[in-house]
């Protein structure tokens, strides 16, 4: 399944028992229909994502980046500490792509390594394109 969306806040890295690392973020997806009225009606959807892969990606999943995931859904349901039913759905990331926005990154800062499947689309001028 593949979905776009806007991060939220910034990715955090989350190291396990076993030293393995996982990046989480959250994604708002936001959609629009025409109830029976004509009415436009606005709805976000909040995905929990996580990223097993690499944890270097994370300093490039900054909020408000636009990002197109590849992956796998799931929903979860718990009891919260006030005992109201919570739910919320999970996006089981295995590919990135970086479409822009989000915080601006010092590129003297980070190394020149990409991160492995986080692909960011760049601008070209130049194309053979007849018009």
């Amino acid at each position: 399944m593949n979905i776009i969306g806007r991060i939220t806040k910034n990715a955090e890295i989350n190291t396990l028992k076993n030293d393995k690392k996982v990046v989480n973020f959250s994604v708002a997806i936001n959609d629009s229909y025409k109830n029976k009225q004509g009415e436009r009606i606005e709805q976000t959807s909040y995905y929990n994502c996580s990223y097993w892969i690499s944890a270097n990606v994370a300093k490039i999943l900054t909020k408000g980046a636009l990002v197109e995931l590849s992956g796998r859904v799931s929903s979860s349901a718990w009891i919260g500490k006030d005992g109201e039913i919570r739910s919320g759905l999970n996006f089981h990331t295995s590919n990135i792509k970086l479409h822009g926005g989000g915080k601006k990154i010092d590129m003297e800062e980070q190394p020149t390594a990409k991160p492995q499947n986080a692909t960011a689309l760049i601008d070209e001028t130049e194309d053979d394109l007849p018009f």
